[in-house]
């Protein structure tokens, strides 16, 4: 190579990069002249916006600070209002007082006044009594020097005297007025007597022991079910006996126990309507109408005190006055007895003076212990008070119940008239029959004499007493218990009670196994 060239070359390459390094270090100064600028840019508006930001802070400080002064205005103004007002009320009442200070000054005023006038009559009270003491002392030493008789002598004869002449006529007249008052006793007790039950008149029906639900011919064969499965669930589920016999479209349901009878006489109803007659339905329809059964009988005790005017009673004895409804005494309905009772009751107490609303009272709840003497032992007065007293009724309703028999000492008038109006209501041509209440009577002893054997559930007598149907846990009885329960039981019929013929005693043990199916 020529070494001209080579210089040539070296030497241009030398200005190139001379030339390449001026360049890259004029981009470089021009980049740092352009962030310089730009970060200049930047910094003006940064403290641009704090400007910015610091006025529109100093105008919303100006601005809560204007509100807040408006709102404390307005507080102060609401404070000075408030205190005009109070400030007026007081100035009120300082007028008013003044005047109640003025009219006291006037009392007092007119109090010494009448104070002076009552010193002077006092004063001069004392002095004419002083002025008639000595004149009696006058005319006494006059008397005694007329007489030539001292003072006690003088009194001692006179008395002597008028108590001879007191004597007899008091002797007269309490024989004459003994007989007047006992001829006057007589004819107002009659008088009050035929008012009272003039006044209120009842009709007496008598109950039966049996009640009869129409149906054909065919649902009776449905009512006995496959082997008389049906009747048998029916029957342990009510507690009756259930007649089907060729009585054409009858089925005859037999209790002694209203109660009973009718919760079966209305399941039955509701079974031959619906058409679905199977163990399980019998017992979901004889459940269901128990219920309602239930709530029927609160409603017959609410009427019951509608009907005699009685507030206030607790929710138990309304429920136990309903009960009354389906109890009856020798074939008097109980409920409606005493619904008459309480009327005659508050009759005679307004003839006499008395408080008619309690003597109503009184009469309602006498015979309200025959509802519980199934379930609670001894007799209904007795259960009768202590129900009456559990539930906070007054001493003389408690007293009426337990006495108006006559088992105790009677201690306040109540109770006597609750005893008459008692004997009047029963003592009603037709009031009582005495044969079905013998009746029911043995029914509830058959029934008492079971349950008190160890295992048993249920008893019902049925077949008008000549059937006991006993139902015993599968739980705590085996088929042998079972069978020597029978036994005991008939046994102490033997022992304890007088029937005609004979009694069946059926003893039924049952296993159900329920479970559900998820």
């Amino acid at each position: 190579m020529d070494p001209w060239v080579y210089v040539a070359v070296v030497v241009t390459a030398v200005l190139a990069a001379a030339l390449t390094f001026g360049i890259v270090r004029l981009l470089d100064h021009l980049r740092r002249k352009d962030a310089e600028s730009e970060a200049r840019d930047i910094l003006r508006k940064a403290e641009q916006e704090v400007e910015n930001r610091r006025k529109q802070f100093e105008l919303e400080l100006k601005e809560l600070s204007l509100k807040q002064q408006d709102e404390n205005e307005k507080e102060f103004r609401k404070i000075r209002a408030e205190l005009h007002e109070r400030e007026r009320i007081l100035d009120k009442r300082q007028n008013a007082l003044e005047d109640q200070a003025e009219q006291l000054r006037k009392q007092e005023k007119i109090n010494e006044a009448t104070q002076r006038k009552l010193s002077e009559k006092i004063q001069e009270a004392t002095r004419r009594k002083d002025e008639l003491s000595k004149v009696l002392d006058m005319q006494r030493q006059t008397l005694h020097q007329l007489s030539g008789l001292s003072q006690e002598e003088a009194t001692r004869r006179l008395l002597d005297l008028l108590e001879q002449q007191l004597q007899q006529e008091a002797g007269a007249l309490i024989v004459k007025h003994e007989k007047r008052l006992q001829e006057t006793a007589e004819s107002k007790t009659r008088e009050m007597l035929l008012t009272a039950l003039q006044r209120y008149a009842a009709a007496h029906t008598a109950e039966s022991t049996t009640s009869t639900v129409d149906v054909n011919d065919e649902m009776k064969g449905r009512i006995i079910g496959r082997e008389g499965r049906n009747i048998r669930t029916f029957e342990k589920a009510t507690g009756v006996d259930v007649i089907i016999d060729d009585t054409p479209n009858v089925v005859i349901v037999s209790a002694f126990d209203t109660v009973r009878r009718e919760v079966a006489r209305l399941s039955l109803e509701k079974l031959i309507a619906d058409g679905r007659i199977h163990p399980a339905r019998i017992e979901e329809i004889v459940a269901n109408t128990q219920r309602e059964l239930e709530r029927h009988i609160q409603k017959l005790g609410e009427d019951a005190c509608q009907e005699v005017g009685i507030i206030n009673l607790h929710e138990r004895l309304v429920h136990l006055l309903g009960r009354l409804h389906f109890r009856t005494s020798y074939s008097q309905n109980v409920l409606r007895h005493s619904v008459e009772v309480a009327f005659l009751a508050g009759m005679l107490a307004e003839e006499l003076g008395y408080d008619g609303a309690l003597a109503r009272r009184c009469g309602l709840l006498h015979d309200i212990g025959k509802a519980a003497d199934h379930e609670i032992e001894g007799g209904h007065p007795k259960i009768g008070a202590d129900l009456l007293k559990r539930y906070g009724e007054r001493p003389e309703i408690i007293h009426a119940a337990i006495g108006h028999h006559e088992d105790l000492r009677i201690e306040n008038p109540y109770t006597l008239l609750v005893a008459t109006a008692d004997a009047c209501s029963a003592s009603r041509p037709g009031a009582r029959r005495e044969t079905l209440e013998r009746y029911i009577k043995r029914m509830e002893e058959l029934e008492k004499i079971a349950t008190a054997f160890p295992g048993v559930e249920q008893a019902y007598a049925i077949q008008a007493g000549r059937e006991l149907r006993v139902i015993v846990s599968a739980k705590e009885t085996t088929d042998e218990t079972a069978a020597k329960i029978c036994h005991d039981i008939a046994r102490a019929f033997e022992q304890q009670l007088t029937y005609p013929g004979e009694i069946k005693v059926t003893v039924l043990r049952e296993s159900r196994y329920v479970e559900l199916a998820r």
